[in-house]
């Protein structure tokens, strides 16, 4: 891709974000910023949830079942959101997610016990899966070949950055409040994203490779059907890329809902001191994601895919499953989080490459929602295994499965590294 929304004219740094135009700059810090605030919301929850036991006299599997409805709703609203991010634009598509979550994040707040809560958090899921649809699309379709996988990948190492500021708020709120207040206060935080809206909608373009396509469409009256993406020639990459997002999701969402309740319940933190570990993770989620990306682009996105999932699992066992002590496990934080969040690097750019642009949003919204929905039955699953074994040795049985399924959809996949995206 050529146009001038995503390579600049003026002499600049020959750097990915260096050849970007300014509009594309500003479509990179606005899907950065929705990312990050899409992990703000959703990260206090796990964050929340010692305090939301005690406050509303709910259970572990109540609130694991809470983080799945949540990420079920997610992965309906994450398809529904590439369905319209196809017919209505990206940018607009964009605005009403980042919206949608922010409101009924704060409203969360309000929950007075289980069912309050549940329907809440379900409703904040429709948004925060269709903000990531939207939003991995929009940057993908205005970056280069050679540098999407470093690009998207950035856009999505904001999750840590949204994971951070949750923990430092989180840790700020307990500290200062008690925590019946506490939780409430952080998911009135999540608000604040709703003024992001307003910016997308006035600074932000749709993308010249989709607007071309929806052009051509216009002009010879054709109808784009969703269901072309179980197409015969369409749906075997369609459901191994659905297994290779369940299994990053899977392993990610056994880890990161239970991780801050494992510190706490199992190894004895306090507030401060298990947010010290967080941070340790937080900053190799980071570094993770960062590397990821300039990995996919380096090796390629199934090689890449693959050394961070045998991390992954390598390191999850060691940090849960083995008895370690806490000096150790500070340690272990950072490899946990890089392989942990930096899977995700490149797995936008890869989903874009495999769909073509009249189905691009759609095709990425399905598979990796689907694989959303389907790991959502991670955290009620350690959770009900609680009654059988310890939290740490659940997290790791269904982390590491999860982690098995990325290597054989992986291995099987086509590459797509430098594949150039077309108005089709």
């Amino acid at each position: 891709m050529t146009d001038n929304y995503a390579v600049s004219t003026r002499a600049e740094p020959r750097s990915w974000y260096g050849e970007l135009t300014q509009p594309g700059k500003r479509t990179f810090w606005a899907c950065f910023s929705g990312y990050a605030l899409d992990a703000f919301d959703v990260q206090i929850y796990s964050l929340a949830i010692p305090a939301i036991i005690a406050t509303l006299a709910i259970s572990n599997t109540d609130v694991g079942i809470i983080a799945t409805v949540t990420l079920l709703a997610s992965a309906l609203g994450g398809w529904f959101a590439g369905i319209l991010a196809d017919r209505f634009g990206r940018v607009r598509t964009l605005q009403i997610t980042v919206i949608w979550f922010a409101v009924f994040t704060f409203l969360s707040g309000f929950a007075q016990n289980f069912e309050q809560l549940l329907v809440c958090r379900a409703l904040m899921g429709l948004g925060f899966g269709g903000e990531w649809s939207a939003g991995a699309v929009l940057m993908a379709e205005v970056i280069t070949a050679k540098h999407r996988g470093k690009a998207v990948g950035m856009v999505q190492s904001a999750w840590s950055v949204g994971w951070g500021a949750a923990v430092l708020l989180s840790t700020v709120l307990f500290s200062l409040m008690p925590q019946e207040e506490a939780w409430r206060g952080l998911f009135w935080a999540g608000l604040a994203p709703a003024i992001l809206a307003i910016i997308v909608r006035r600074f932000i373009q749709e993308p010249e490779v989709y607007t071309a396509s929806q052009k051509k469409l216009k002009a010879s009256g054709e109808v784009v059907r969703i269901t072309e993406i179980f197409a015969p020639s369409m749906l075997g990459r369609t459901m191994l890329l659905s297994l290779m997002t369940t299994g990053a999701q899977g392993g990610y969402y056994a880890i990161a809902t239970w991780l801050p309740s494992f510190l706490k319940t199992e190894r004895h933190l306090s507030i401060i001191g298990s947010g010290g570990y967080l941070a340790v993770i937080i900053i190799g989620s980071f570094f993770g994601y960062v590397t990821g990306a300039y990995l996919s682009d380096i090796i390629g996105r199934r090689k890449k895919f693959m050394l961070f999932a045998i991390g992954a699992i390598v390191t999850v066992v060691i940090y849960t499953y083995l008895p370690i002590n806490n000096t150790l496990m500070l340690f272990l934080g950072f490899p946990l989080g890089f392989f942990a969040s930096g899977i995700f690097a490149g797995m936008g750019a890869f989903l874009t490459e495999n769909f073509p642009t009249r189905t691009r949003a759609a095709g990425q919204g399905f598979t990796y929602n689907f694989g959303r929905g389907v790991a959502a039955l991670n955290p009620t699953l350690v959770g009900i295994a609680t009654a059988t074994m310890p939290l740490g040795k659940a997290i790791a049985i269904f982390a590491v499965v999860a982690y098995l399924l990325v290597i054989v959809a992986a291995f099987i996949l086509p590459e797509t590294k430098g594949k150039e995206l077309a108005a089709d």
